[in-house]
């Protein structure tokens, strides 16, 4: 009879200091404004490395790109249709999340919105400030599945904070959900 090795999640792995549960990383879809509007690149681009640093695979494409002005990018539009309905595929494939930050109004974000929430029922976290718009868009805010974290420009560690924890409750449910 070989010896039983504790597991992580058993009781007598819970009991051992060196035994601890797995954590699962997320793989979360970024989102933000690419035509609508590129004055939020250096706060996507924090965004996107908060989440790495906290070792979530994030795919953002170009929209935290510098060089990428408001026409876009320089290749064909069903390209970028694909690619990137092709990568909320993969992260809906992997059980992952969808990040947006929707301050900034963009026709393509709320496309991406609805294709992870109404195509493949993955979670959606929204990041709004209203400083920057007269509200929300109700497709976003009268949707209650879609947890939104709004903030003010001086609260952005705050806002960061915040997704970190959604995220990881929004896992969680996930991870609970796939075990039932």
């Amino acid at each position: 009879m070989g010896h039983e090795f504790p597991r992580p999640g058993h009781a007598s792995c819970l009991a051992q200091p060196s035994c601890k549960l797995p954590v699962h990383m997320a793989k979360i879809y970024f989102s933000g404004s690419i035509t609508g509007g590129r004055g939020d690149v250096p706060l996507y681009r924090r965004i996107v490395e908060t989440l790495e640093s906290a070792g979530h695979r994030v795919l953002a494409g170009v929209v935290t790109a510098m060089d990428i002005t408001a026409a876009g990018e320089a290749i064909d539009n069903v390209a970028i249709f694909q690619r990137d309905l092709e990568w909320i595929r993969e992260v809906a494939e992997s059980g992952g999340i969808l990040v947006a930050e929707v301050s900034q109004p963009s026709t393509g974000v709320g496309y991406e919105i609805a294709t992870a929430r109404y195509r493949y029922g993955i979670p959606v976290i929204c990041l709004y400030r209203p400083a920057y718009t007269k509200r929300c868009t109700a497709m976003v805010s009268g949707d209650a599945a879609i947890e939104t974290i709004q903030y003010e420009d001086a609260g952005v560690d705050s806002m960061l904070a915040r997704l970190i924890r959604a995220i990881d409750g929004a896992d969680t449910s996930r991870q609970t959900a796939l075990r039932e």
